[in-house]
């Protein structure tokens, strides 16, 4: 059974740290582009970082940029998304989701498989 499983969320104070983790199982994550997604309330999901198969990544999001970064660790078989300088509008359910087409993409469309999500919640 091909599964990705999100965790590392949590309630953190505003300026606070998260690391999510974006686990595989039934398949190896080298073959795939890496997308983490946030959903708000009310809210579309929105892309906000992506990992090419290759290592390189993009930002989709103004928002965190400076404050997010995302890797992967092949051998680990995880891709990780850190958090810093967090926000209360960083308030959200994040997914991460893989993605066997040619590139890295903002569109959830383009994603082949995803994660149940973990909860992040910005609040003092």
């Amino acid at each position: 059974q091909l599964q990705l499983v999100e965790s590392g969320g949590g309630l953190v104070q505003p300026g606070g740290s998260l690391r999510l983790s974006c686990a595989a199982s039934g398949f190896t994550l080298d073959y795939y582009h890496i997308g983490w997604f946030r959903q708000a309330p009310g809210k579309e999901r929105e892309g906000v970082l992506c990992v090419t198969r290759g290592g390189a990544s993009a930002t989709y999001t103004d928002s965190v940029k400076g404050r997010f970064t995302i890797s992967r660790d092949n051998a680990k078989n995880t891709v990780y998304l850190q958090m810093n300088s967090l926000k209360p509008e960083d308030t959200a359910v994040y997914y991460c989701a893989a993605s066997g087409r040619i590139g890295c993409s903002s569109m959830v469309y383009m994603y082949d498989y995803w994660g149940q999500g973990t909860q992040v919640t910005v609040s003092s």
